[in-house]
């Protein structure tokens, strides 16, 4: 008996035990629930609120750009492209072979789609691939339960109408690289496209706008269920050119087939009225992504179809800097208008001859004959006189040498040397025979086709300074921002002097003995200004000039002479400079006078001119909104 009351006790204090135990289990899971569900509920809300909506960045759509009479150059079209969520995709390869049996994704594409998902946070969306067929989004959307963190997205492609015609001026727009990330989370966007090249990248901030966002509620796998709340963001600006569409497009169709260069402008307020560069390229194409083999094809082509040859090519100026030579002469008082040089085929330097074009020489010439006749003998003469220094200081003075303020980038600033340029730059002083080749526009002096038609401008307006530009206005929500209006200010060039200078380059082109006499604009009122240039490229030697040096022709094409030819249109009252550079294309009066004749006269015929700005007027200006942008940025 003794024993089993021993035993019950036991029994009852392990039971009581285990009944303590338990309660004390169920009291701390009580505990727990209560702290979850009372104490902790608004946290595990949200969690769960977070796991359910999903917040999502909105692109803006980019700015448009538009010619001066607001045609389209640059718009923007609907756009399907795949993306891929890491955070979402539990492995990314799987879903990626899945993915490559409905659409093809080749291995370049698979190590861009890696590296991106490397450089940034899982949960950012990387493209697979962009500007998908409807055909591609229907059979990506049925076969979505299988690809895990793979969704479509609908957003907008760059496009430019009008193609190679305007890529010179507007540049392209292209994925973000690594080096070019910053703060912005609209970076970060799968597919966005920011400015590369001319337009699109010196006004890329103020094209960009800023971002809206979207919140829309997800099932588990990440599927969009529907959208709870949407703020949209706002556009970039619009952006207005002094550019005529119609112009540009006959400037490019005129130069097709030839690697040249040509500058329209204004010839009082710098607007920027056409620029062309051939061979172009096609923008559409860097949008789109270029492969290996499209990129290697542009970028070992010789005649450069990538670099914008009227602000990025620097040829020596030949004839057409003969007119900085003659006002330097005139400034210092080496000579005057009715002083004459006899040119007998050559000068003499010690014991080198310096020739002239025409072989027989051209007998004796006053200043406005020697620019009509474009005597080499002549300016040699001058030049002698002058010196290098104040020819140096009359070319700058007309602009070349330093960029030209334009709002695009790639330009480049040309050379006017001197002889602390060539003893610091050669180590070796100047001779006396390098003035001589200044003076025709040979040796060491270098000017893109935007400073030639700067000059011009100047010297058909009387002596003004021109500044050249390309943005009109720009259309933003505050309204109009228009480009401010610059006031006039003289280059100091006495009128006389100009006077004989736009009698001779009237006379270039409109007396039988001018070198552009066959390129003469025919019609009463829309007669031109201008003078030819034909630049050595090859150096004549001795031989061959004995024993008949060959046709441009019959050269290698980078052994022939750059054809030029600046001009400016109505030649009683200028408003248009122009400046055309065909690389190695022989003649300047056979090749380059008669596209800057079609094209002067043309845009005569068009009546171009800048009108004032329409709409609200926010008095900032177009480099305020621009500098505002980038501080942001």
């Amino acid at each position: 008996m003794h024993r089993d009351s021993d035993r019950e006790k036991l029994f009852g204090r392990r039971v009581a035990m285990l009944a303590g135990g338990k309660l004390i289990l169920l009291s701390a899971l009580v505990g727990r629930m209560y702290y979850l569900q009372v104490v902790e509920s608004e946290r595990y809300k949200t969690l769960a609120d977070e796991n359910r909506i999903s917040l999502r960045l909105l692109p803006p759509p980019r700015g448009r750009i538009v010619d001066r009479f607001g045609v389209p150059m640059a718009v923007n079209r609907q756009n399907y492209q795949v993306v891929v969520v890491p955070a979402d995709t539990g492995d990314v390869e799987a879903t990626l072979d899945r993915l490559g049996k409905i659409i093809p994704i080749g291995e370049n594409e698979r190590r861009r789609i890696r590296r991106e998902i490397r450089r940034k946070r899982r949960f950012v969306p990387v493209t697979v691939r962009a500007n998908l067929s409807w055909r591609e989004v229907a059979r990506i959307e049925v076969n979505a339960p299988d690809l895990p963190g793979v969704m479509i997205d609908v957003g907008q492609s760059r496009y430019y109408p009008h193609g190679e015609e305007t890529a010179p001026v507007l540049g392209y727009v292209a994925a973000v690289s690594e080096g070019e990330t910053t703060a912005d989370p609209l970076l970060q966007l799968p597919g966005f496209r920011i400015g590369k090249a001319g337009v699109e990248k010196t006004y890329d901030l103020v094209l960009r706008g800023s971002g809206g966002s979207s919140q829309v509620e997800v099932n588990a796998l990440g599927r969009v269920i529907k959208e709870l709340r949407r703020r949209e963001g706002q556009p970039g600006a619009e952006i207005k050119l002094t550019v005529d569409l119609e112009l540009q497009r006959l400037v490019s169709e005129r130069l097709k087939d030839k690697s040249a260069a040509v500058v329209v402008l204004d010839v009082h307020s710098g607007a920027v009225l056409a620029m062309a560069s051939t061979p172009s390229f096609d923008p559409n194409a860097f949008n789109k992504g270029l492969s290996a083999e499209q990129w290697k094809t542009l970028s070992s082509n010789p005649r450069a179809p990538l670099i914008n040859k009227a602000i990025g090519g620097q040829y020596p100026p030949g004839s057409t800097f003969k007119m900085a030579v003659a006002l330097a002469g005139l400034a210092k008082g080496a000579i005057t208008p009715a002083n004459k040089f006899f040119c007998s085929g050559f000068l003499k330097l010690g014991n080198a001859k310096f020739h002239c074009w025409k072989k027989g020489g051209h007998g004796t010439l006053d200043l406005e004959g020697g620019i009509v006749q474009s005597c080499d003998v002549y300016f040699y003469e001058l030049a002698k006189r002058v010196g290098i220094e104040r020819i140096a200081t009359m070319a700058h003075r007309l602009g070349l040498g330093y960029l030209s303020g334009l709002d695009l980038p790639g330009e480049r600033q040309g050379l006017v040397p001197s002889r602390e340029w060539k003893l610091a730059e050669v180590g070796i002083p100047w001779q006396m025979g390098e003035t001589l080749l200044t003076g025709i526009g040979q040796g060491y002096v270098l000017a893109t086709p935007l400073q030639l038609a700067v000059m011009t401008a100047q010297l058909a307006n009387g002596g003004n300074k021109v500044v050249p530009h390309l943005t009109q206005d720009m259309v933003t929500p505050d309204g109009v921002v228009p480009r401010p209006p610059r006031e006039p200010s003289s280059l100091g060039i006495p009128p006389a002097h100009l006077k004989v200078i736009h009698r001779a380059l009237a006379g270039a082109v409109n007396s039988p003995l001018g070198t552009g006499y066959r390129s003469r604009i025919g019609e009463a009122g829309y007669e031109m200004g201008g003078k030819t240039g034909t630049v050595q490229v090859k150096r004549i030697s001795k031989a061959e000039r004995e024993h008949g040096v060959r046709k441009n022709s019959e050269l290698p094409w980078a052994q022939r002479d750059h054809a030029m030819f600046v001009g400016f249109a109505p030649v009683d009252a200028p408003r248009y400079a122009v400046t055309v550079v065909v690389e190695h294309g022989g003649g300047g009066a056979s090749v380059a006078a008669p596209i800057g004749r079609d094209i002067l006269l043309a845009a005569q015929r068009r009546g171009l001119q800048a009108g004032p700005p329409k709409g609200q007027l926010t008095g900032r200006s177009v480099e305020d909104v621009s500098a505002a942008r980038r501080g942001r940025g």
